[in-house]
């Protein structure tokens, strides 16, 4: 697994080599370092930390670290742009705050793309701001592999320009103690804790159309939060699924079993709410006993074959094989376009023990609406 640290900095890139100690220490390599700053913060990294012989290259040299392993430089240093394309001095304001936040939501979809590689964020560095921005970018689109990390240094060389990490062969070095006046300590008496932070990831509840591109900040929080449930369709003439601003496309023969469950959903004769109740649940017998209900449903998709043209086998002579490979087909498919969170009430799932198990919807059919 390829480990990538992208961080936010500010006017202190200390954080960075601090953060790279704690993390080979902790022996979590890095292989790659992506900065998230302003116009000021990569000024100020390229004069200190990147410049040759600068702390980088020293903390590569004193652990016998491989210049080659780490991919760093000016090239991965990503600066905040206003909408004209100019790099930002500062963090000032709400368009700039917007601006740090697209950016961080970039960076993160694009890293997390990537199966094989894990993403180490840090958000010690730069403004309050730029940390939150990061962390709501790590919380949309973080996976298990992921992490959160801040660090804590002691305190008096926490703001001391002059350290960068502990070095192997202990230096004294002028720092303010803590009655704020300056002294001169020793680096061996500098710690550094790396600390693991826990967030909520919510990237399984983003449908897959909405992690096929990075979305803007308001987009993903209305996928996140709505003050009124939309009405789930089952548009039985287009096969399709329906629900809020997201469509999804159904093979037409697992629409027409899938379109069968939802109409014994929406006709159950029961008033009350489905909530936790499985009186339309039926067992597969009783689906395979109803092909001809299930062929006339698939008869009113426009578009499908003729059933002239199909085999004996599949929808028009549905056995208790092809009904599980449908159901474990159609489960994939909504996964996929409306996320798993939301398709746990929207598949056909299972209720009771074998061999009394019986299948239905468990959303609730007040939420449900089907078009002919």
């Amino acid at each position: 697994m390829r480990n990538v640290l992208l961080a936010v900095s500010g006017l202190s890139p200390q954080v960075i080599t601090e953060t790279l100690y704690a993390l080979f220490s902790a022996g979590r390599p890095v292989h790659e370092i992506q900065i998230i700053t302003t116009r000021a913060g990569r000024d100020q990294l390229l004069q200190t930390l990147l410049a040759p012989r600068g702390p980088f290259d020293n903390f590569l040299d004193d652990y016998n670290i491989p210049r080659k392993t780490i991919l760093f430089s000016a090239d991965t240093i990503h600066v905040v742009c206003d909408d004209q394309g100019c790099p930002l001095p500062d963090i000032t304001d709400a368009d700039s705050n917007e601006a740090l936040l697209k950016l961080c939501l970039e960076r993160t979809f694009h890293l997390t793309n990537k199966p094989d590689q894990a993403i180490f964020f840090l958000i010690a560095g730069g403004r309050k701001t730029m940390s939150a921005c990061l962390t709501s970018a790590a919380q949309f689109y973080g996976r298990p592999q992921d992490r959160v990390y801040h660090v804590l240094v002691t305190p008096e060389f926490e703001s001391c320009r002059d350290f960068w990490y502990p070095p192997p062969e202990p230096q004294e070095i002028e720092v303010i103690s803590q009655s704020g006046l300056p002294c001169r300590m020793s680096t061996s008496l500098a710690k550094i804790q790396l600390i693991d932070m826990p967030f909520v990831s919510m990237r399984d509840q983003l449908a897959g159309n909405m992690l096929q591109e990075v979305q803007r900040p308001a987009t993903l929080l209305s996928a996140m939060i709505c003050d009124q449930k939309p009405i789930f369709t089952v548009n039985i003439a287009e096969s399709k699924l329906l629900y809020g601003d997201l469509q999804l496309d159904i093979h037409p023969g697992y629409l027409a079993l899938y379109g069968w469950f939802a109409e014994r959903k929406k006709h159950c004769a029961l008033a009350h709410s489905c909530r936790s109740c499985c009186e339309c649940f039926v067992a597969v017998d009783e689906v395979l006993a109803d092909c001809d209900g299930i062929l006339k449903i698939y008869n009113t998709i426009h578009g499908a074959r003729l059933a002239s043209e199909m085999s004996d086998s599949g929808i028009i002579n549905l056995t208790c094989e092809n009904f599980h490979s449908y159901k474990s087909k159609l489960k994939r498919c909504i996964e996929n376009g409306f996320g798993s969170i939301l398709a746990q009430q929207l598949v056909i799932t299972s209720h009771g023990n074998r061999p009394d198990t019986k299948y239905g919807i468990p959303l609730d059919k007040k939420r449900m609406r089907i078009i002919w």
